[in-house]
């Protein structure tokens, strides 16, 4: 596999970082993870601007474009042979004297690497609710960052790859899954945890809540204890790789009913996908 390195498409195995990487040394990096869909990437601006604002947070100096990124994966489409992929794009602080830094870091090391993705999408899935705390950010609001201990400590709990976990909050507030965010309906309405609680503004979570909006299907984000969660009649998760994926249980708890919201979600979904491409495809 082809990826990219710092302005070079280079195979994988040539790859190299110095060890004094601070990425590295001190986890300071940020990455996004995108869908291309038939050779276009989805949603492609939000995923840029969280991108912009992240680097920004950790200081980071970032001259690429939306132009250049763009180009980036549509090179690595081309030199891996690929249409539908997974994306992830990093970003790290680059290589610096050893010891914590308050300036800005002014090289950093920029790595894009893309992977087929294949089959059916994962409609339905089961879920439990972890033991392992949601720990807090580390800044003002969670980045999707280098800091992956506290997801790795709660994928212990799950390992097998059919399940997901749900974190709570040390206050036991509903937060989050370990690759996703969480949403459930009770009664016709939608809840999903407020970014307050410490959880990731999924670029999907907040396309699912515009989506809910355009549909007169308002969305109400709070801090919400996990007996409202096992009490729900529905219960979905989403992220960019998966989309919209309904939990059947939660623990012990099944959720028997009808999940036409659930299923309402995915079908809105992928007629956005496909909308996308067709204007796409009809521009070029």
């Amino acid at each position: 596999m082809y990826i990219y390195f710092n302005g070079e498409y280079v195979s994988q195995e040539k790859v190299r970082i110095s060890p004094f990487d601070h990425g590295f040394l001190y986890g300071l990096g940020v990455f996004e993870t995108f869908r291309i869909y038939n050779g276009h990437p989805f949603l492609l601006d939000d995923h840029f601007r969280r991108l912009e604002r992240s680097v920004k947070e950790l200081n980071i100096i970032f001259d690429l474009k939306k132009e250049d990124l763009r180009e980036i994966v549509n090179h690595l489409l081309t030199i891996n042979d690929l249409e539908d992929a997974y994306v992830r794009f990093n970003v790290s602080a680059g290589e610096a004297p050893v010891g914590l830094r308050t300036e800005a870091y002014n090289s950093p090391n920029i790595i894009a690497f893309i992977k087929p993705i294949y089959g059916k999408l994962v409609r339905t899935k089961q879920a439990v609710l972890l033991n392992t705390p949601r720990n807090t950010p580390e800044g003002k609001e969670r980045l999707k960052s280098h800091h992956y201990l506290n997801n790795i400590v709660g994928k212990r709990e799950v390992p097998n790859g059919d399940q997901e976990g749900i974190f709570l909050t040390i206050d036991g507030y509903v937060a989050e899954g370990i690759v996703s965010n969480v949403f459930w309906v009770k009664n016709g309405q939608v809840f999903t945890p407020s970014v307050n609680t410490g959880i990731l503004n999924g670029i999907t979570r907040q396309f699912i809540i515009q989506i809910l909006k355009d549909n007169k299907m308002p969305c109400r984000e709070g801090y919400y204890m996990a007996h409202e969660l096992l009490e729900a009649d529905e219960v979905f998760v989403t992220n960019s790789i998966q989309e919209v994926v309904a939990i059947s249980m939660v623990d012990k708890h099944e959720y028997t009913k009808d999940k036409k919201v659930t299923t309402l979600l995915q079908d809105l979904y992928q007629k956005h996908i496909y909308q996308r491409l067709w204007s796409i495809e009809e521009r070029t």
